[in-house]
């Protein structure tokens, strides 16, 4: 199973999603062969590493992370996922631009996995609010690994 991540820049929420992903899926679903990665909807900090910020919190809460460069989602990888999840509706709607259409219904946004269906994960790079983020995130990441156990 292929799991992308989406935000709007790829240095907050998006990577810190996959990071959380990989921990619960090795912890939680050792037998499964997951791949997670993430990518953005925007081309705005391409190249750059995580924010300084998400880093420091996935190190306080444990979770694993390495050195990586922010890239944009590309049609290419609507066909090579077989999950797209995005952090909030206008990554859904810039992510709409850019794969035309999702006919094999593969993009979903991370807390429907929970009782939460259509909220938004608030976006930290405004709010300044890894804790939160982080929670809502795990929150979501939960509930998805739930749905991948059925």
């Amino acid at each position: 199973m292929k799991i992308l991540f989406v935000c709007h820049g790829n240095i907050c929420r998006s990577p810190m999603a996959e990071f959380i992903m990989k921990d619960m899926a090795a912890r939680y679903l050792p037998e499964a062969d997951i791949q997670v990665d993430s990518a953005a909807v925007s081309a705005e900090e391409l190249g750059n590493d995580m924010h300084h910020s998400a880093k420091a919190k996935l190190r306080r809460e444990g979770i694993p992370f390495s050195k990586r460069q922010a890239r944009q989602i590309t049609e290419a990888d609507y066909r090579h996922y077989d999950h797209i999840i995005v952090m909030d509706r206008l990554n859904f709607t810039y992510l709409k631009r850019i794969i035309s259409s999702d006919p094999k219904g593969k993009v979903r946004m991370l807390l429907d996995f929970t009782d939460r269906k259509g909220q938004d994960i608030a976006d930290p790079w405004y709010t300044g609010d890894f804790d939160r983020t982080y929670e809502d995130i795990v929150y979501g990441c939960r509930g998805l690994i739930d749905e991948i156990r059925k």
